[in-house]
């Protein structure tokens, strides 16, 4: 036991030797890879662009909400799929390549299908691209959130996360605007909407080259190669060795139940206020200033306090920013809206993508990734259809009520029984 020990630490010594030795280029790397990839995905992800072009195929809410869920569907069925196929992998960015290369072309896809499709059939291909772009998004979040825990120290995690999104909203938020206000407006190309989405690819391209730049170093450990299925029953020991895991995992699926109301913010605004092209953009643009420059703040917080602190002021913030919505009676309330719902959302997210980085051993990190990731897309799945249901046979502020109901049981949970995973014992 005591040579493995010794064989153990002079792995984990080199490996942090050339973590540091390439930590200047590949924090550049992360970083180019988010201003051009999370431009382009943003795009797609932010509440607006695909809702309403949803809507304008279908003519309903409830459709909207099916359409989301699907792509929530993909994003539930492939982390745990992507973490046994990585986790005894020494090396991971050769899968990411693949999968990134997989992902990137569901939006091509979603683009080409606008242009060369009639309508129903172009509905129901916008809806198995969003599936299979689920899909590969999922095994992406798994992918890339262990490549950057093996290349970015802990308590850099914070800032370049912050800096990366800072910077991709700026450029997101000038492309929503244009696409808004004269792909969508003038009807680009014939369709524009999948003119926007083309934008979108060549964005995410872009940002997927970037990653070849990274000098990712051999795992120190992994584990031995296993299947889906004696991963999860590797599961509940796993949740009763880490209690403080189980807790934030309970909090993020509260939390992502919470996104029932996401697909319909724009919708609402739509049937309240006079909203086009040009204001589809303006609300795209700053939903994705909020959710992106503002985390900057969020990365600087968690690095200072803990990323605890940046989820719990995050729901906070979205929740406001829901309350706000049902009041808002002119367009620059609908502004100030957006703005707030994308800072509470952005910070939302990347409190849950980071703060899962910190808990546990590093050769169980694929496995709490991908069970994260899982666990709250399957609420994804159930969210969008639960929120087109009462959009249809209700109205819209019930689906509201309903989503703030669910953000602040996640707060209370996370504010009464989650303890700040950094500096515990391991």
């Amino acid at each position: 036991m005591a040579a493995a020990e010794e064989v153990d630490a002079a792995g984990e010594a080199e490996f942090a030797g050339l973590v540091r030795g390439n930590l200047r280029r590949n924090y550049l790397a992360h970083l180019g890879h988010g201003i051009f990839g999370q431009t382009g995905f943003r795009l797609l992800q932010a509440p607006t662009f695909v809702p309403a072009y949803i809507y304008s195929l279908s003519g309903s809410e409830l459709i909207v909400g099916v359409a989301r869920a699907v792509q929530a569907l993909g994003q539930c069925l492939s982390p745990l799929f992507s973490a046994t196929l990585i986790e005894h992998r020494r090396k991971v960015l050769p899968v990411g390549m693949r999968t990134g290369t997989l992902l990137r072309l569901q939006v091509l896809g979603i683009a080409l299908a606008g242009f060369f499709l009639p309508v129903e059939w172009n509905l129901a291909m916008v809806c198995v691209f969003l599936g299979l772009f689920g899909f590969f998004m999922g095994m992406q979040g798994v992918i890339f959130n262990v490549l950057l825990s093996k290349v970015i120290p802990v308590e850099l995690r914070g800032r370049l996360s912050g800096l990366r999104n800072a910077l991709a909203g700026v450029t997101a938020a000038a492309v929503a605007y244009l696409g808004g206000g004269w792909l969508v407006e003038t009807n680009a190309l014939g369709n524009g909407y999948a003119a926007t989405f083309l934008v979108a690819f060549v964005l995410t391209e872009l940002g997927l080259l970037m990653l070849l730049f990274i000098a990712e170093p051999d795992s120190p450990a992994v584990r031995v190669r296993t299947g889906v299925a004696a991963r999860l029953a590797d599961l509940p020991p796993l949740l009763r060795a880490d209690p403080n895991f189980a807790v934030f995992l309970a909090a993020c699926v509260l939390g992502a139940l919470g996104r029932i109301a996401m697909p319909y913010y724009v919708l609402y605004a739509q049937q309240t206020l006079e909203i086009g092209g040009r204001e589809l953009g303006v609300l795209t643009a700053a939903f994705l200033l909020a959710a992106t420059t503002l985390n900057l703040g969020w990365g600087l917080l968690a690095d200072r306090t803990g990323f605890r602190v940046v989820f719990l002021a995050s729901l906070a913030v979205w929740i406001a920013g829901t309350f706000m919505l049902l009041g808002a009676g002119s367009f620059s309330a609908l502004v100030a809206v957006f703005v707030a719902l994308g800072a509470g959302s952005g910070g939302f997210m990347m409190g849950q993508q980071i703060l899962v980085l910190e808990f546990g051993a590093r050769e169980d990190l694929p496995l709490r990734i991908g069970v994260i990731n899982s666990a709250t897309e399957a609420m994804g799945v159930l969210a969008p259809l639960a929120g087109g249901a009462l959009a249809t046979f209700v109205d819209f502020p019930a689906v509201f009520f309903c989503a703030i109901a669910f953000k602040l049981t996640a707060a209370a949970l996370v504010a009464l029984r989650l303890r700040e995973p950094r500096g515990l014992a391991r």
